[in-house]
């Protein structure tokens, strides 16, 4: 169960329309890396995870990525808001109005629809949180290479802040490993002392 705050986690004001930059941004709402694949596979692997530990750690960081998403869509909106039609399709995004006007689509910066097939849930927890770190670091390279190709502070600092983000999830992610693995070589036998007919 959720409840809904109706406020982003990062303020967005976006001054200056700019749809290059849009239909880059929008790969962190729909593509490989971005934040609904990590949502998704947070929220679906906490159902198998072994430790109330790592099970509040998914649950903690799927919810905080659903915001992240709700960051990113934002952005995406304000900076195809004020375009005209020409500047969309001069700044290499009139495939993109084409098919969804101004909305806000969950693809990849270079127009692949989000498909399941980006994440996995394997049922195994060493498994899943490994691959939880990958995808964290994957999630930092990718707002590192936005942040590269972006010149506008509006566009930066809320970059920038999911970027840190990504930082803070990947040591979460690596702490919830180390407790899993430290559960899984706990010994689970009781002994029960032999007794004496048998000691021989």
């Amino acid at each position: 169960m959720w409840t809904y705050d109706k406020m982003l986690e990062y303020p967005i004001k976006i001054k200056n329309p700019n749809p290059a930059m849009a239909k880059l941004i929008v790969t962190q709402y729909g593509g490989p890396d971005g934040e609904l694949a990590a949502s998704l596979r947070y929220l679906s692997q906490r159902f198998t995870m072994i430790t109330p530990e790592a099970i509040a750690t998914l649950n903690d960081i799927g919810t905080e990525e659903l915001a992240h998403l709700e960051i990113i869509g934002t952005m995406v909106r304000q900076l195809m808001k004020g375009a005209t039609p020409e500047e969309i399709e001069r700044a290499g995004a009139g495939g993109y109005y084409a098919d969804h006007d101004k909305g806000v689509y969950p693809q990849s910066a270079a127009g692949a629809p989000f498909t399941a097939a980006y994440i996995q849930v394997k049922g195994d927890p060493i498994i899943d949180l490994t691959e939880d770190l990958a995808a964290e670091q994957k999630a930092r390279g990718t707002y590192e290479w936005l942040i590269n190709m972006a010149d506008d502070p509006d566009v930066i600092e809320p970059l920038k802040y999911l970027r840190e983000r990504e930082v803070v999830h990947y040591q979460r992610f690596g702490e919830a490993l180390r407790i899993v693995q430290d559960y899984l070589q706990e010994p689970r036998l009781f002994i029960m002392p032999k007794p004496d007919f048998l000691r021989n």
